[in-house]
């Protein structure tokens, strides 16, 4: 790595360390927590967080869903912050997830959900946090610290320690398997080539597209792209983006979009192929694609793990689109590391 590298640059190359540093301490709590959520017979599951964290809940919301069935919804923490409104949550569990566990809104919505009854949960980077303090169970990140404002390892480590939680709960043992083998695999994805994606991006604006649990990436990498690059990207669903966003499509539009090794692949490639025949520059990280450009990228032996190698991948990518457009990563314009809201 240049001597000069960013703080981002230099997080996104402790990602794999990070993640096996939450798999090789993080065992006995996640299934300490695993047995405390199955002991409070959830009939539910409500999450909250803001920003990246909140992309972190809208994937394990899929992965959730998908796994054990048990349906999940976003609790706004306006409910309790600024409405002070009580919650019923008898027979549910809360899910909230902050890298820093100080915004007091989060807290608040934590606290509120264990009054209600909710077995609530914290995953943090900072487990003296007053988040961690509020919740029946912690799950620590472990990821070392995070100083770039764009949060990366912290992001990834949450979708980790989520899935890791959802999977001790369902003993599922090929998720499992892939989790403790994610490491290695992130490592590669890191090295994964996406100039072209760069490359493309001439102008100031941009779709990214996902479905099911790469929707959350989708999400992610808009987020990411306006906080780092300044570009306008907007996410959505492949689902949708055909219903009238694709009217703004004019000819070499940049469309990127996260396919997964799942049941939503051919759907999300067949969208891309469409994009590209109306004359966009389509990406996707899938071999199935017959017109548009197929990225580089890493399957990790489960699909609901693919979408992490992805993230990696693309956050090596932005870093470098926004040093080649003369921007700091490490201090995004108008922004902190950390944004307590009420």
């Amino acid at each position: 790595m240049p001597e000069q590298a960013s703080q981002m640059a230099l997080e996104i190359a402790q990602i794999p360390d990070a993640v096996d540093r939450l798999l090789a301490e993080g065992a006995e709590e996640t299934r300490r927590v695993a047995r405390e959520a199955l002991a409070a017979s959830p009939n539910y599951l409500v999450t909250v967080g803001r920003g990246s964290s909140d992309h972190a809940c809208s994937f394990l919301k899929y992965a959730c869903e998908l796994l054990i069935g048990l349906p999940v919804a976003s609790v706004g923490p306006s409910i309790a912050s600024i409405y002070h409104a009580p919650l019923t949550l008898t027979h549910g569990l809360c899910l909230a997830v902050s890298q820093s566990g100080q915004s007091p809104d989060i807290v608040e919505l934590t606290s509120a959900a264990r009054r209600g009854g909710a077995y609530t949960i914290a995953i943090t980077n900072e487990a003296a946090s007053p988040l961690a303090k509020a919740a029946n169970g912690l799950l620590d990140l472990h990821a070392g610290p995070e100083v770039s404002v764009a949060a990366t390892k912290t992001f990834v480590t949450s979708l980790v320690a989520g899935l890791w939680l959802l999977a001790e709960i369902k003993q599922d043992a090929d998720l499992l398997s892939a989790l403790h083998s994610l490491p290695d695999a992130l490592e590669r994805a890191r090295g994964c080539d996406w100039s072209t994606v760069g490359e493309a991006l001439q102008g100031d604006s941009l779709f990214t597209l996902g479905r099911g649990p790469t929707s959350a990436i989708s999400d992610e990498a808009a987020l990411k792209f306006k906080e780092t690059s300044r570009l306008h990207a907007e996410s959505y669903s492949s689902a949708e983006v055909l219903h009238g966003p694709v009217s703004i499509v004019d000819r070499g539009f940049p469309v990127l979009a996260f396919a997964a090794n799942d049941a939503a692949e051919e759907a999300i490639v067949e969208v891309c192929d469409t994009l590209q025949d109306m004359g966009a520059e389509v990406f996707v990280t899938s071999d199935k694609a017959r017109k548009a450009g197929s990225l580089a990228h890493i399957r990790t032996g489960h699909w609901l793990t693919d979408p992490i190698a992805l993230i990696v991948s693309f956050y090596a990518m932005a870093e470098a689109v926004a040093a080649a457009r003369g921007l700091d990563v490490d201090k995004p314009r108008h922004l902190r590391k950390v944004t307590e809201t009420v």
